[in-house]
């Protein structure tokens, strides 16, 4: 797992149970292990990463409350559900605003970009389709540089 410094992964996890408590969301250690695995993580996570990463912190952690945690995040908008190449879903931290993601087919890595500007395309297409858009979510695959170099060292 790539990892973000410790401070910083503190600072995240301080944020974001501040956000948490202020809805009514208890802080528990279950909870906590979850939150911490996402909030150190630079890659998206499948839930079963969660589970068994969140399980080093707090070894009884059921799955139930693996889900129940992911679906608090993202409804408070903490994490985001990402949908792979493979079409399975998986969730990553996102940082404060509005931004988009280009994320690597290989490894997971992510490379969040602001993404502002797109009004105008929601206008067209709620206009040629009747539909009353409320939000949006833009995603782009490819490969990191990383997984780029390993790609051309391979013989």
């Amino acid at each position: 797992m790539t990892s973000k410094a410790v401070p910083e992964v503190q600072e995240r996890l301080e944020q974001w149970w501040a956000r948490l408590q202020a809805q009514g969301y208890r802080r528990t250690l279950p909870r906590e292990a979850v939150t911490r695995v996402l909030a150190a993580s630079d890659r998206v996570l499948e839930v079963m990463e969660v589970f068994q990463q969140a399980r080093a912190y707090y070894p009884r952690l059921g799955l139930v409350t693996v889900y129940r945690t992911l679906d608090k995040l993202t409804e408070v908008g903490l994490v985001q559900r990402v949908h792979r190449p493979d079409g399975c879903g998986a969730y990553v931290a996102v940082p404060e605003g509005h931004v988009h993601l280009a994320l690597c087919s290989v490894c997971g890595r992510v490379y969040f970009f602001k993404g502002d500007d797109i009004s105008a395309l929601m206008a067209e297409v709620a206009r040629q389709s009747g539909f009353r858009l409320e939000s949006h979510w833009l995603q782009f695959f490819g490969l990191c540089p990383e997984c780029q170099q390993n790609l051309q060292e391979v013989p």
